[in-house]
């Protein structure tokens, strides 16, 4: 037991010799001059970095885009890839909501109320998003839509904004 407090004696004494190593080689140090420590320390890294991200470049191959037609503009990729997309039209003549009972209690020949006023203009929706308005019409013996009023692109943007 009286070998501990002299153990830590010397413990304590090498670790303040460390401490005072380490004040004196941080006092030379700063003598010198630290922008060219840390260049040279920033320069050590990069080369091993570089080292590192070299070894793991590979070469990779990108398509060539090249513009063709009327539906492209120069330097942009070809629009043709993306005119067979099929998109789904729909026309709503109005709509409006019910509470599940009501719903429940339909059957043939019950009449719904829309909120859309008779001779107003449908709504032209294409994959849920407004493009249009028109009337319908009959062709062939088939009823089709006539577009009264096309929504422009930036009006429809700023709809989606808010």
């Amino acid at each position: 037991m009286a070998d501990e407090p002299e153990n830590k004696k010397v413990e304590d004494e090498a670790l303040a010799d460390e401490w005072a190593a380490a004040l004196e080689q941080q006092e030379g140090d700063a003598s010198g001059n630290v922008e060219d420590d840390w260049a040279a320390a920033m320069a050590e890294a990069e080369a091993a970095d570089g080292m590192k991200v070299d070894a793991d470049i590979q070469s990779a191959s990108f398509e060539n885009f090249e513009t063709r037609g009327p539906t492209s503009v120069p330097g942009a990729p070809d629009l043709d890839v993306i005119l067979d997309i099929p998109v789904t039209i729909s026309m709503e003549v109005g709509n409006t909501q019910i509470a599940i009972r009501n719903l429940l209690q339909l059957n043939q020949g019950s009449v719904i109320e829309l909120d859309r006023l008779a001779g107003e203009p449908l709504d032209v929706l294409v994959n849920g998003t407004l493009i249009a308005h028109g009337e319908v019409v009959m062709v062939n013996e088939k009823f089709g839509i006539r577009l009264t009023d096309v929504i422009s692109p930036t009006e429809r943007i700023k709809k989606l904004r808010g």
